[in-house]
């Protein structure tokens, strides 16, 4: 009767470890996903990029890059002019304050030359 028990109890643990059970979701709606393909392509195969394609598009890339240093050196020449123009008002700015003290002091007498008339 013992012998029965035990054995029952066996076949059930055994029963329930081994039921068949559902697999968890291996790709969840949360999952990050990548945004590139992630299939290797042969160089023989559709898709590959052939020599011709990859001189192009380095041949591209070395004209972007020109470009963006064409548009650089401009940027910094238009700074440079700015820069100067700004100057050139300071001066501008700095020899009329000058020519209107200038100006009242020629307009106004000296303190000590008062006279009566």
């Amino acid at each position: 009767m013992k012998n029965l028990f035990f054995a029952a109890f066996v076949f059930s643990a055994v029963a329930l470890s081994c039921s068949k059970k559902e697999p968890a979701d291996l790709y969840p709606a949360d999952s990050p996903k990548a945004d590139y393909d992630t299939t290797a392509i042969d160089s023989f195969s559709n898709g590959a990029t052939s020599v011709d394609v990859v001189r192009e598009i380095r041949m591209s890339s070395r004209k972007y890059q020109d470009s963006v240093k064409e548009a650089l050196k401009a940027q910094e020449q238009e700074k440079k002019l700015k820069e100067e123009v700004e100057k050139e008002n300071r001066k501008m700015a700095e020899e009329k304050k000058a020519e209107e003290k200038k100006a009242k002091t020629a307009e106004t007498p000296p303190a000590g030359d008062t006279k009566t008339p």
